[in-house]
């Protein structure tokens, strides 16, 4: 008997449902959580481009950001936890991980 290994459970964040100060120190808490390879799926009802550039801004090389859907109503995208060795081969820690 062969086991095969099924993917974690991809954590989804609806965030239409959040007060909008608190969206941001969600997803971020969220994702820092996630091992490498995990990702998370963010729901919106805007294009998220500024929470884009905040995670260029402060985890360039952590993650990566796919768009699922592109409104007009709705906005999909899958943001996955890259490996991000800082100096030495180790990771930095600014992420939340490390």
């Amino acid at each position: 008997m062969t086991l095969t290994a099924t993917p974690a459970a991809l954590a989804t964040i609806d965030l239409r449902r959040i007060p909008p100060g608190e969206r941001h120190p969600l997803v971020f808490s969220t994702f820092g959580a996630l091992a490498a390879g995990q990702a998370m799926e963010l729901v919106n009802d805007h294009d998220p481009q500024p929470l884009f550039l905040q995670f260029q801004a402060e985890m360039p090389s952590a993650f990566d950001w796919e768009r699922l859907e592109a409104g007009p109503q709705t906005w999909r995208v899958r943001v996955t936890r890259l490996e991000s060795p800082g100096p030495g081969g180790r990771c930095c820690g600014c992420c939340g991980g490390g």
